[in-house]
Order: C-alpha cells, then sequence, then structure tokens
C-alpha cells in the first residue's frame, strides 16, 4: 500500500509538473497561435499533393514542400497580402479625410431631422462617432507588420510538418490514447471540416461580392475594386455580414442627396445579396464537410475572439471536434446500451 501511494504521489507530482509547463510554454507562444492553425489548415489541404510528389514523381521531400508552399503563396498570401495593401491604402485616405465624410452624412441627417421633425443622432453620438474613427482605424494600419510576422512563422512551421509529414502522424497515431477506429475518424473529420471551413468560406463571400459588385456597378459606385473587396471580407463575418459594405454605399449615396440610389441600394443589399448568403454559406458547407449551420455561426463567433482572422476557419472546426470528442468518449468508455425489450419508450 506504501508502494502504490508513493507512485500514486509520484505520479500526481508529474502530473502537475506537466500541466504546469504547457501552461507556461502556451503564455508564452500564445501570438503563435494564429501561425500554427494557419500551419495545420495548409498542412491538411496540401498533404494528399505532397504524398504524390513523394511517391510518384519521385521528388525529394524538401523540393516537394518548397513547391506546395510557393503555390499556396502565389494563389493563397499574394491576393490577400494585395488586398491588405489596397484596404491599408483606402483606410489611411478615409482616415486623412474622415471629417469630411462625417460633415457631409451629418448634413444629410440634419436634412432628415427637419424635413421628418426626429432626431438620429445626437452632437454627443457624432463626436463619438469622430473619435472612433480617430482611435480605431489606425490600429488596422499597424496590423501589418504582425501579419507579416504571422506569414513567416506559419510557412515556417509548415515545412517541418510537410517535410516530417511520416514521423508527425506515426507519432500521434502511437501515443494517442484512442482506438485506432477513433483516430481515423478524427483525421476524416478533421480534413473535412478544414476543406469546408477553409473553401466554403471564402467561396461563399467572393460569391456574395460578384453579387453585389454588379449592383454597386449599375448604380454608378466609386471605386468599385475597394467596395468589392471589402464586402468579400465583410461577408466572412457572421449576423451583419455584407451589410458593412452595402449599407454605408447606401449611406453615401443619401449623403450625396442621390435617395433613388440609396434605397435601391439598400433593397438589392438586403433582398438579393443577402440572400446569396443564406443560400449558399450554409448550403455550401454543409455539403462540403457536413457542418451545422449553428456550428458555423457560433464557430465563427468564437473563433474571432480567440484567434482573430484565421479564427473564421479554425472556430467551427473546434466546435465541430468537441462534439466529434464526446462522440470519441461514448464510443470508448461507455457500455453499450441494451436492445431487450424492457428499456424500450413507454408509448411503443
Amino acid at each position: 500500500m506504501s508502494q502504490i501511494n508513493q507512485t500514486s504521489i509520484r505520479q500526481l507530482s508529474f502530473y502537475v509538473l506537466l500541466v504546469a509547463t504547457a501552461i507556461f510554454l502556451f503564455n508564452q507562444f500564445s501570438s503563435f497561435i494564429p501561425a500554427l492553425l494557419g500551419a495545420i489548415t495548409l498542412y491538411v489541404m496540401m498533404r494528399g499533393s505532397m504524398h504524390q510528389l513523394i511517391t510518384k514523381k519521385k521528388m525529394r521531400r524538401g523540393i516537394a514542400a518548397a513547391l506546395l508552399m510557393i503555390a499556396s503563396f502565389l494563389v493563397f498570401l499574394i491576393p490577400t497580402l494585395f488586398t491588405v495593401n489596397m484596404l491599408t491604402g483606402k483606410i489611411g485616405y478615409a482616415i486623412e479625410h474622415s471629417h469630411e465624410t462625417i460633415n457631409t452624412i451629418t448634413a444629410f441627417i440634419d436634412t432628415l431631422e427637419k424635413k421628418y421633425g426626429i432626431e438620429l443622432m445626437s452632437d454627443e453620438n457624432i463626436r463619438t462617432f469622430s473619435k472612433f474613427i480617430a482611435d480605431k482605424l489606425p490600429n488596422i494600419l499597424g496590423a501589418t507588420f504582425n501579419t507579416l510576422t504571422t506569414v513567416f512563422m506559419m510557412y515556417f512551421i509548415l515545412y517541418f510538418m510537410l517535410t516530417s509529414t511520416r514521423d508527425l502522424e506515426y507519432w500521434l497515431y502511437r501515443n494517442i490514447p484512442l482506438k485506432d477506429e477513433n483516430l481515423h475518424l478524427i483525421g476524416s473529420e478533421l480534413r473535412k471540416l478544414v476543406v469546408s471551413n477553409a473553401l466554403g468560406i471564402p467561396l461563399t463571400a467572393i460569391l456574395q461580392g460578384i453579387v453585389a459588385f454588379f449592383g454597386y456597378w449599375f448604380l454608378g459606385t466609386d471605386d468599385l475594386g475597394f467596395w468589392f473587396v471589402f464586402t468579400c471580407i465583410a461577408a466572412m463575418i457572421p449576423f451583419v455580414g455584407a451589410a458593412l459594405a452595402y449599407v454605408p454605399v447606401a449611406i453615401l449615396f443619401f449623403a450625396a442627396g442621390n435617395n433613388t440610389n440609396g434605397i435601391i441600394m439598400l433593397i438589392y443589399g438586403f433582398g438579393v445579396v443577402g440572400s446569396v448568403d443564406n443560400i449558399f454559406r450554409f448550403a455550401l458547407q454543409k455539403k462540403m464537410g457536413d457542418v451545422h449551420p449553428l456550428i458555423t455561426v457560433f464557430g465563427v463567433i468564437a473563433g474571432l475572439n480567440l484567434f482573430g482572422f484565421i479564427g473564421l476557419i479554425f472556430g467551427p472546426i473546434l466546435i465541430a471536434m468537441f462534439i466529434l470528442l464526446i462522440r470519441i468518449y461514448i464510443n470508448e468508455f461507455s457500455e453499450p446500451k441494451s436492445d431487450t425489450s424492457e428499456n424500450e419508450p413507454v408509448g411503443e
């Protein structure tokens, strides 16, 4: 009994030390979590291509990994960097001319208030809005360096994941204490979830941006490229979505005295652009990964708070994986239910 107690105490002490070390390391490297999640996303999407290049093309692992990383950079990151550069330029211009825009909108609101005898916005609200623009928008410009650092670390991690695919997966296979069938289930579900979110969310946002673009073009909106990109980005945000883009466009029409275009923009935005989101976002993702709409919505909200922009992809994955782990736990440790008639529901 004494030996058992000593062993239990030593084991418990080791667990405490292990958990304390894990918490310490997590706090130290928490800023690299978006880079790690991005690397995992690209790894899952490139794993099959990596295997093909090594087995069929007989490429060396380092060369194959480099080719896939260059391809992903050209397909994903160059458009992303171009978008960030364009948006930061426009945001900088908006900051410099924010008072002119606010004065124009204020004049339009004053006209409505005098015409209909209502108060839409007080002077205090206008000052608060002006302060928000002055304080918050410059932070977006300062985020470029952090983005570049995250991208560098993401590819640094991804390279070693791709070149060590066999050792990495073998280690996970040997050390995760689950049945083989459940390990394969986790792997297949993770792949489906990553593909569903990494492709489904951006694809739906682009479709919504294209539909909105035709509305902007028809109504003669200035700077179509900016509003198209901004709509695509806004469309990834749940609940409000592309309304963050087409509502300001409508307000600018109203502020310019073009009330007809403003009304048409709102009708087209909520009626057509919003319908694209409802039709394609959930239907496409459910088809690609069988993801429930509620998992997508709440996952995106939680992911944005936890991980920033990459949370759009990994928020729903975390919730779906949590549900999957509950299923695996039941499969691993629960007793199978009896099929006798005594356990049948009453009334059947």
